[in-house]
């Protein structure tokens, strides 16, 4: 239990003290007062406890408001409430990532209960097998694992440095103020959820909605899609002797301009991968665009000066990295969050080989991408990639350009 970050609007603070200038109609207020931190009653002699200690002051808050109340159900409750094998209870437990204890240990709410009757729902009422609900269980607790960690780590930095506070000042910080961020993160995770989901069905109603005859090839991958890479020149000597801060902040600002690069232009963006992106585009077309564009807006048209500014590219001593693009159309298999399939590993063997501020693409790639006026396609020698052999790479650029 923690007493408050001194002079800090809105926190517990325990004297007085002169804090940094802020905005009061920004800060949310009215946190409650830590409750003493109370010892768990001892264990009877023999039996199981009935319920599990509680955790002090802000996280027994947290609990509540998250969690909706104790943890009073153990497993083996679970699994006679829902007539279920415990194996099950288990397994939906260790799917999403979360500590696991003994079968007759407390750890579970009523909303943990509700959890676990809804994913018996997709095996009972909705058909779906086993180890289908477990990579949906699995992609949630992925998902949201890292999901509120970068969230919390995200409102660390800001209370840090808008109130001047050592890292752990501003974590009890954070601590104190999850009460009233955490409602509104949640309806934001939700809508984002809901219109990510309608963005996928939209994209397959339009690519699958009309039939097709097959193609008859065999263990053929089953999505036609533009991949690439974008990679940034010489992170590590660019990051050297950087602070968690300075560079929390350069590969954010990449982060954020890249993503913007790769959804103006129509593509989405798979993962980062700290110096680097992999992005897809449902055509050739998309996908040269976006390549085309990262290498552009990392490279010659950026106006350096212009992004020195706070939150610019250009902000601060290292400034900003070109990139390496390579791009591939070809096919894919998306599972898990992510696209697997040989022209993966190409498009990062092409990047390898790029120029700064360049796009690479194969030869099957430039033979799709011939005859659009948009882009020049030039030849250039062959290359020994690693893992793919001897390939003919091309060099994209904008026509006109």
């Amino acid at each position: 239990m923690h007493d408050g970050v001194r002079g800090v609007p809105g926190s517990r603070a325990t004297a007085p003290q002169e804090a940094p200038a802020a905005d009061p109609t920004q800060e949310p207020t009215g946190c409650a007062t830590h409750e003493p931190a109370s010892r768990p009653t001892p264990e009877p002699a023999t039996g199981a406890p009935t319920r599990a200690p509680q955790p002090p002051g802000t996280t027994r808050e947290l609990d509540d408001l998250l969690l909706g109340g104790p943890r009073t159900l153990t497993a083996a409750d679970l699994a006679r409430r829902y007539d279920i094998e415990i194996d099950l209870v288990r397994t939906f437990w260790r799917t999403l990532g979360l500590p696991a204890g003994g079968d007759d240990e407390p750890l579970y709410t009523e909303r943990d209960a509700e959890a676990i009757r809804l994913a018996g729902s997709l095996l009972r009422t909705y058909g779906l097998a086993l180890p289908t609900v477990v990579t949906v269980v699995r992609a949630f607790g992925h998902t949201s694992d890292r999901l509120a960690l970068w969230q919390v780590e995200a409102l660390v930095e800001d209370m840090a440095s808008r109130y001047a506070l050592d890292d752990t000042s501003a974590r009890l910080l954070v601590l104190d103020r999850l009460k009233d961020l955490a409602p509104v993160l949640e309806q934001q995770l939700l809508h984002s959820y809901r219109r990510q989901l309608a963005a996928v069905a939209d994209r397959y109603a339009t690519e699958f909605g009309e039939v097709r005859e097959d193609s008859g090839e065999v263990g053929r991958l089953p999505l036609a899609r533009a991949v690439g890479f974008a990679d940034m020149v010489s992170f590590t000597r660019r990051t050297a002797g950087l602070g968690s801060t300075d560079l929390s902040q350069f590969v954010q600002r990449f982060e954020a301009a890249a993503r913007d690069v790769v959804v103006g232009a129509g593509g989405r963006v798979v993962k980062t991968i700290g110096d680097a992106v992999l992005f897809i585009a449902d055509t050739p077309g998309v996908g040269a665009r976006v390549a085309l564009g990262l290498a552009d807006a990392f490279g010659a048209s950026l106006d350096v000066d212009a992004e020195r500014g706070a939150g610019g590219l250009a902000e601060g001593a290292r400034g900003v990295t070109p990139v390496r693009v390579g791009m591939v159309w070809g096919r894919v298999l998306s599972r898990f969050g992510d696209v697997f399939g040989p022209v993966v590993n190409l498009a990062a063997r092409l990047t390898d080989v790029a120029e700064p501020s360049t796009v690479l693409v194969d030869a099957g790639t430039a033979a799709v991408l011939g005859g659009d006026p948009r882009f020049v396609l030039e030849r250039l020698p062959a290359r020994d990639l690693a893992g793919v052999g001897e390939v003919t790479p091309y060099r994209l650029s904008t026509a006109g350009a």
